[in-house]
């Protein structure tokens, strides 16, 4: 994640767009990292979840050019992994 954030920072990106890392009142996380202007603006990545138990869960998705995913509050290390994964894999 701080490799992929660095590498758009370019003067300009950065003052528009960024990463968003808040917590959830069920408890849990969200995170919004915002696509616009860069090489993955216009991939998709299909809703994708997880549900293991009330506390141990991850979904993935992305909508409006933003990689969205929302989690349980020991999942946020999973969730960006998931984001890292498919932010350095080929698209198809």
């Amino acid at each position: 994640m701080q490799n992929w954030y660095a590498q758009q920072c370019d003067g300009d990106w950065e003052h528009e767009w960024g990463v968003k890392i808040a917590t959830l009142d069920n408890p849990g996380w969200t995170i919004e990292i915002d696509l616009k202007e860069t090489d993955l603006e216009e991939r998709e990545y299909t809703l994708q979840e997880v549900g293991r138990s009330a506390q141990d869960w991850v979904r993935t998705w992305t909508a409006e050019r933003t990689f969205h995913a929302a989690c349980g509050p020991g999942s946020l290390t999973e969730a960006l992994a998931l984001f890292r994964t498919w932010a350095t894999t080929t698209a198809p």
